[in-house]
């Protein structure tokens, strides 16, 4: 019997595994825990299009993910037959949105992935036009503060000279930076594959329910896609080896006994 959630892991792992692989062979990925090279462009940026962090996928997809898996599961969730909708698959989505919080937003101060890159010896920079790197306190990045030298004097010394109304987002770097983007998206991809699981064994569904499934399908094609991409040009193998280690962590939290 076809099992979406066992597709839907061999899927992810491959992806993962693939490009990982091609960009150690290749040399496509760029470290983005260094500070000298994280806030440039991509080397193969002009001959390869998803190379560049402003692509259609990054943008508008990735950057956005959970907000994309959120919505096609309300939609399948809200379009399933009655006894198919419950309250224990809502309280799966809202597990799994406490994870992408706890993650990479907030964990009873920084985020957990922020902890583990100042665990690992990382630190807060500013990178200025020049492409010089200036070192502040870590409070600027866990506080993704903007600064300026007219808001911050204590940071910009006079001898700094920097374009009239310039400003820098200051940046965690140097530590183990865990991809945060391979962590959403293999947890999108399982948790959406889950949720399908239910809707392909319940029997005759209605046109909209085809409709919800379909849009889930092929949002968990997209999210294979950008898993990918990331994996090829961007993060270090291990650092996407722990992100993805991290989505199944996320996942595995939606699966616990309490919700069957």
């Amino acid at each position: 019997m076809f099992n979406s959630r066992q597709v839907a892991f061999t899927a992810v792992t491959l992806a993962v595994s693939l490009g990982t692989s091609y960009s150690i062979i290749y040399g496509t990925y760029l470290d983005t825990s260094d500070p000298l090279l994280a806030h440039l462009a991509h080397p193969l940026a002009k001959t390869d299009y998803w190379a560049r962090k402003s692509n259609v996928l990054n943008v508008y997809f990735i950057k956005k993910a959970w907000g994309w898996t959120s919505a096609a599961f309300l939609l399948l969730w809200a379009t399933s037959n009655p006894a198919a909708r419950s309250l224990s698959r809502v309280v799966q989505w809202l597990t799994a949105t406490a994870c992408w919080l706890t993650f990479t937003t907030w964990f009873f101060g920084p985020a957990v992935i922020d902890r583990v890159i100042l665990a690992s010896g990382g630190e807060c920079f500013v990178p200025l036009p020049s492409g010089e790197l200036i070192t502040i306190p870590t409070d600027y990045c866990l506080t993704k503060s903007i600064v300026a030298p007219s808001s911050h004097p204590d940071i910009f010394t006079s001898s700094l000279v920097l374009p009239e109304g310039w400003s820098g987002i200051p940046r965690l770097r140097r530590g183990h930076d865990v991809s945060g983007h391979i962590f959403l998206l293999t947890m999108s991809i399982l948790f959406l594959a889950d949720q399908l699981s239910i809707s392909l064994r319940s029997g005759p569904t209605s046109i909209r329910h085809k409709v919800a499934i379909s849009a889930n399908i092929a949002l968990i094609g997209i999210w294979l896609f950008a898993s990918i991409t990331t994996s090829v040009y961007f993060h270090s193998p291990f650092e996407k080896l722990t992100g993805y280690a991290l989505g199944l962590v996320g996942f595995a939290f939606t699966q616990a006994s309490v919700f069957s």
